[in-house]
């Protein structure tokens, strides 16, 4: 393919720094052998290899040039993996993935070896430890007692200290435990001790049940998994307020709402859905992975107003990209690549929604802002369906969908699950825009990363209120860009400390409603909140029918990522 001149990408210092360090290929002296438009002619032709293999449709080359200038512009980025992998010998190009955790030494072991694989190409991992029989049970003749699952959490833990993913970047993993688990309270106080659990985030499996005993303030069973039988109770408020202070005080645990994922769940009848993602965006079923990718909402907003026609362009060109990444990628094991293909999940999400507010004249903090979140989803779940079932048409429904509630509704779809709303923290960096649905951290801060390298962040007014650009320095001390902000951009902006948290609930229901997957946001907190505060955050997420919650209080951790400065 001819590299085209005039679509060369326009990337900020930061970000081509970023991406020498992460994402461009480098030799054995580590020395770069490709540049960022190099990157992005990989990945995009990497992608379109998968046209070959479904005639009918576009041809290779055609799929190539747009899938380059879509990437080129920033209007559409895929997962770290797939940038930092594609068309190389690794080739492991998801971003999520699920793992299964037996009660048995092999089946532990098993899951602890595909994480290692998982982790060194560049993805993360979720595991629900809610199999394993609970610290003190019978663990067999001659073999003592079991230590329990937070023991065990501890072996994966150390494993991920010393793999880093892809060579770049420290792996991640999430650790469920439900909260009918006899060693609950235990994994709930986990991360209480500041080194512990460095490498997880941990999120309590609640159920309906177990919220209707907290309303009643009534016992719950706590059930042995080994023997399937009732082992003791809880008092239901007693481990909901400790959520609640454990929360408060380290950002952890979060909640999954078990029963609300699963009943949205279109593979329901496969099976049960136990565990995320580590950030809690893709709720997924034992070995499956999913591969995500954003649209940059900053590029879809033209003199004050959403350009509906070019975001529905996008969004078609995206679920095809993301599609055809399910072909070529190269699968940690038989059992992943298998259950991969049979649902072909994919997870086409948003970033700078923040950025794409204040282009419209809405504050975050407002109602207006809601609607905006909840037509704009509204409208890419429709894109989205409309270009996975013209992938059907070309290619075929995935293996699953006899086993779908597509096949009930008549609805032909090549992809089990089509969105899903990341965090997008180095990809945002990448494209110059706010992260994923979060409003504006603060009118300055700076963002801890891998290797030292210190991102700070300013608003800078462009051109009026109306305008919010990144201006970011480099490397620690450094800073390039504009220092003040006038007073009127102040008075419109609103940042996530300013922001009250049912606000926050509502932005993320709004996109929730039209996700198939989940929303990773983090409800901002300020310092002074109490834990009673976060009790009344986890009961209204739950109202709203939110499939996951985090909290975060500023401060409650002296090695937090974002710091006001």
């Amino acid at each position: 393919m001819k590299r085209p001149s005039s679509n060369s990408p326009t990337l900020s210092a930061c970000a081509r720094t970023i991406l020498a360090k992460r994402y461009l290929l480098r030799d054995r002296r580590d020395r770069p052998l490709e540049n960022p438009e190099g990157l992005f002619l990989r990945a995009a032709s990497c992608a379109a290899r998968t046209e070959k293999l479904f005639p009918g449709g576009l041809t290779s080359s055609q799929a190539e040039q747009e899938f380059y200038e879509v990437l080129s512009n920033l209007e559409f980025l895929p997962n770290s993996p797939t940038l930092m992998n594609a068309g190389t010998s690794d080739g492991q190009l998801s971003a999520c993935f699920v793992l299964p955790v037996e009660d048995s030494l092999d089946g532990i072991f098993r899951a602890l070896h595909l994480m290692a694989a998982v982790h060194q190409s560049g993805g993360g991992t979720g595991f629900s430890f809610s199999r394993l029989r609970p610290r003190g049970d019978y663990a067999g003749e001659n073999r003592g007692r079991a230590s329990g699952p937070v023991s065990f959490m501890s072996i994966f833990d150390q494993a991920t200290e010393v793999i880093i993913q892809g060579g770049r970047r420290r792996g991640a993993n999430m650790g469920v435990l439900r909260c009918d688990h006899p060693d609950i309270v235990e994994f709930i106080r986990a991360k209480q001790k500041s080194q512990r659990f460095a490498n997880f985030n941990l999120s309590v499996g609640i159920t309906d049940a177990f919220m209707r005993a907290c309303v009643h303030r009534r016992e719950y069973p706590l059930i042995n998994p080994r023997t399937q039988r009732e082992c003791g109770r809880l008092k239901a408020r007693f481990v909901f307020s400790l959520m609640a202070r454990c929360a408060w005080h380290s950002g952890e645990p979060g909640i999954l709402y078990l029963d609300e994922i699963n009943r949205r769940h279109p593979l329901v009848s496969l099976g049960t859905i136990e565990a995320s993602n580590p950030c809690g965006e893709l709720p997924l079923l034992p070995y499956e992975s999913c591969n995500l990718g954003s649209v940059n909402l900053v590029k879809m907003v033209k003199d004050g107003s959403v350009n509906w026609e070019k975001l529905e362009k996008i969004i078609s060109l995206s679920i095809r990209f993301l599609d055809n990444i399910l072909e070529v990628n190269h699968y940690p094991s038989r059992e992943i690549r298998a259950a991969s293909l049979a649902s072909r999940k994919i997870g086409l999400g948003v970033m700078g929604f923040a950025d794409m507010l204040i282009r419209l004249g809405i504050s975050y903090n407002s109602l207006a802002a809601v609607r905006a979140a909840e037509r704009l989803m509204k409208f890419i779940r429709f894109c989205s369906l409309k270009a996975s079932a013209k992938l059907a048409r070309e290619r075929g429904v995935f293996p699953n969908y006899a086993s779908s509630v597509y096949r009930r509704r008549g609805l032909q779809l090549r992809n089990a699950t089509l969105n899903a709303i990341a965090p997008t923290g180095t990809l945002s960096l990448i494209a110059g825009c706010s992260s994923g649905i979060e409003p504006l951290f603060a009118p300055r801060y700076s963002r801890r990363m891998l290797e030292g390298l210190l991102v700070r962040e300013t608003l800078e007014s462009k051109s009026g209120p109306h305008a919010c650009a990144r201006c970011s320095g480099i490397a620690p001390g450094l800073y390039s860009g504009a220092q003040g902000e006038q007073p009127s951009q102040r008075s419109f902006i609103r940042t996530a400390l300013e922001i009250p948290p049912a606000q926050h609930l509502k932005i993320q229901a709004a996109f929730q409603r039209h996700t198939d997957n989940a929303v990773s946001k983090t409800i901002n907190l300020k310092a002074g909140s109490t834990p009673k505060d976060i009790e009344k955050i986890f009961t209204a997420a739950y109202r709203l029918k939110c499939k996951g919650i985090t909290v975060y209080r500023y401060g409650s951790r002296k090695d937090q990522v974002l710091n006001l400065d």
